[in-house]
């Protein structure tokens, strides 16, 4: 193993019997600490331990368009950051910082019993096939399953679905519950009109990129839907400008720093092509934006904010706007902003807050895990001492 190497692993999920933060709880928490506890031990304090967490559930053909069940997958979603923040919090584990663990959640389409079939068209994430999966080319260290019968078939069907490479001596089953019944259908599309959207925006500071930054990246990945024309997420990254009265603000990172770090994130969860080369990057001023061509129909669009608008209201071939629970006057906002110029409004998706239920002794120690305030309250404390 190189000396620059940080350690990494796949951990396989079954689907829940249902998507809500106790139900993720009840069949996923023994197997998480397992997980996590052994990536927090076998890691230096220089390095970064990755986790890559698939959430393997069928999704099509139910799910066409993705909007009709973005508000379950979402929800999903929020379940198992919640999750890993509540056990790090309680097990006094780090995340994304160095002897901590950068964790990344993305879905993967595939329904028990049913032939292993690769997508005909190249596919991004955050929803990929299995086979995907199983080839992206990830040098995973360790590929862990549950070792109930639910994580052992979803085993050997990567293994299965696996043409290059031999991943069984990377195989290994860790702690897990009995098998629990999956309701069929699990994802029960909703009713409402709706369509594919090639052009998603979300907008936040993204200081110090935690599991709530994570949480609303993904959401803005899973809104976008392949087509044919190019996809399109557009990110708003608040200007440093703005952030000069945030508490200990010496400590926050610059808007370069936040921009790299977001598109580093989003290409993890959404690029897995075997064979990737240097993305192209391309700039501007006024305002500063950084494009960034990740595959050729996949592109990342780095704004900077410097008004409560940013570009929604400078571009107008946006379709959707993701924000959280908390922020949803925001999109309403923008909307007003939008249909006082004569252009379209955005369709809002909105994003649950991650919760840590009775998982964790104290509010605090979850806190420290999901608010960039406090990454940098500690950092200021450290720097005390």
């Amino acid at each position: 193993m190189s000396a620059n190497h940080n350690p990494s692993a796949l951990l396989l999920l079954p689907p829940p019997s249902a998507f809500s933060f106790e139900q993720v709880k009840e069949a996923f928490e023994s197997s998480l600490v397992d997980v996590l506890t052994r990536l927090s031990g076998g890691s230096d304090d220089s390095k970064i331990a990755l986790l890559d967490i698939a959430l393997v559930l069928p999704i099509s053909p139910g799910g066409k368009p993705r909007a009709k069940v973005f508000a379950q997958l979402q929800q999903y979603l929020t379940s198992v950051y919640s999750l890993v923040g509540a056990i790090c919090a309680t097990h006094s584990i780090e995340l994304d910082t160095p002897g901590g663990i950068d964790t990344r959640v993305v879905f993967v389409d595939y329904t028990h019993g049913e032939p292993i079939k690769a997508s005909d068209s190249p596919q991004f994430g955050p929803v990929l096939d299995l086979p995907s999966l199983a080839n992206s080319g990830r040098s995973w260290d360790h590929i862990f399953h549950l070792s109930n019968t639910l994580g052992k078939d979803l085993a050997s069907a990567f293994v299965q679905a696996q043409s290059r490479g031999d991943t069984k001596a990377r195989l290994q089953a860790i702690t897990s519950n009995p098998d629990w019944t999956i309701p069929q259908p699990l994802l029960i599309p909703d009713n409402q009109p709706s369509k594919p959207h090639s052009s998603v925006i979300v907008g936040g500071t993204f200081d110090h990129l935690h599991l709530g930054h994570k949480l609303l990246l993904t959401a803005e990945a899973l809104a976008l839907e392949p087509l044919d024309q190019e996809a399109r997420l557009i990110v708003g990254v608040t200007g440093d400008a703005l952030l000069v009265n945030k508490k200990h603000a010496e400590f926050l990172e610059d808007w370069e720093q936040r921009w790299k770090s977001t598109s580093s994130f989003l290409a993890a969860i959404m690029d897995f092509t075997p064979d990737k080369s240097s993305p192209e990057i391309e700039r501007s001023a006024a305002p500063k934006t950084v494009i960034v061509k990740i595959q050729p129909k996949l592109t990342f669009e780095f704004v900077e904010i410097s008004d409560p608008f940013g570009p929604t209201i400078t571009k107008e071939n946006i379709d959707v706007i993701v924000v959280s629970r908390e922020t949803r006057s925001g999109g309403a906002a923008v909307n007003e902003e939008r249909l006082k110029k004569g252009w379209k409004a955005l369709t809002v998706f909105e994003v649950d807050v991650l919760q840590s239920g009775d998982a964790v002794t104290t509010t605090e120690d979850f806190e420290s895990k999901i608010s960039s305030t406090e990454i940098r309250r500690r950092r200021a404390h450290l720097a005390k001492v």
